[in-house]
């Protein structure tokens, strides 16, 4: 997520079916079955995602198994929703925190940025309780973004030149799982305290999985973060722009940049250590509607439109998560 506040405005199948023999009125239900989940294999996944309306999306996370999650930015509320159908339900109803960026840890949870609040939640995939809450950061601060990598549970805060490290482990409510705070340094841009600029917004690791990328969003910039000590070095990048970057994708080597208020993707093809990108191309889409955060799966770019200049007053307003090649 990036902008000022104001403009957030929040804060075929059957034919080849056709010619399978069949046995009869006496087939066992087990058979019909098994074609039944053979003519689902076969159909082709929706493009484009209905989000119920009063949800606004910010954050993606998809599992192994082409189930998503999103975050609701109004009030924090998850939805969960099929990537081969489109059919979803909300599992966790908002009681006041925003969900910004979402990621699912190896134990099924989901670790949901708190925004504003500064909270960090941890929530059950399966039903959506809320397992625990963290207070990572007081004050001035937007929990903005997440990874799961280089030891743990990674979050940026865009008005704070931190990262919050959680400790990924079967326990996360116990004295042992309390955020820590890491500053940045190095080559890292600050920014001025107060929350009218915005630094570190989407993180991903690199892909030797030795460090971090964080997009700096005023500064327009990917850096590389070592996640012991902080240092950053700026990523050198060969062509595309990482302007108005928002959440990050890494598939691989690629490296996929959302930008936001540029109704973009840019991609990079990255060295492994993450200190040079090379672009390769940007996608645009004409369903783009303030794209934030984007997963991969199954060969698509899954991508969220919060809509941010859109009246999320109204509680018609609505919003999608948009699929393309890759």
């Amino acid at each position: 997520m990036t902008g000022s506040i104001g403009r957030r405005g929040f804060i075929g199948a059957a034919a080849a079916l056709g010619g399978a023999a069949l046995v009869g009125a006496g087939a066992p239900l087990a058979q019909a079955q098994g074609a039944q989940a053979q003519q689902a294999a076969w159909l082709p996944r929706p493009d484009t995602v209905a989000i119920p309306a009063g949800f606004q999306p910010e954050g993606i996370a998809v599992s192994a198994h082409g189930t998503a999650y999103t975050g609701s930015l109004l009030d924090g509320s998850v939805y969960r929703f099929e990537l081969a159908t489109g059919a979803g339900r909300i599992i966790t109803r908002g009681e006041g925190p925003m969900s910004v960026g979402l990621k699912l840890d190896p134990y099924g949870r989901l670790l949901v940025a708190g925004g504003a609040s500064g909270q960090i939640r941890v929530v059950d995939a399966r039903d959506g309780r809320v397992l625990a809450t963290h207070q990572a950061a007081t004050g001035t601060a937007f929990v903005n973004d997440a990874v799961v990598g280089c030891g743990g549970a990674w979050f940026t805060d865009s008005f704070a030149d931190v990262l919050y490290f959680l400790p990924v482990g079967r326990d996360l409510t116990g004295p042992g799982a309390v955020p820590r705070a890491l500053r940045l340094g190095g080559e890292w841009d600050p920014v001025p305290p107060g929350g009218a600029y915005w630094g570190a917004n989407g993180i991903e690791r690199t892909p030797d999985g030795r460090a971090l990328l964080v997009v700096h969003d005023t500064a327009e910039a990917l850096f590389r973060v070592d996640p012991r000590t902080g240092a950053a070095t700026r990523t050198v990048l060969d062509g595309g722009s990482v302007g108005n970057g928002d959440g990050l994708v890494l598939h691989g080597r690629t490296l996929y940049v959302v930008r936001n208020w540029a109704y973009a993707v840019d991609v990079f093809t990255l060295s492994g250590d993450g200190r040079r990108a090379r672009f390769v191309k940007r996608i645009t889409d004409p369903r783009f509607d303030e794209p934030t955060t984007a997963a991969v799966y199954g060969g698509r770019l899954y991508v969220v439109n919060a809509r941010f200049d859109a009246d999320w007053s109204d509680p018609a307003t609505a919003s999608t998560v948009v699929s393309c090649p890759l």
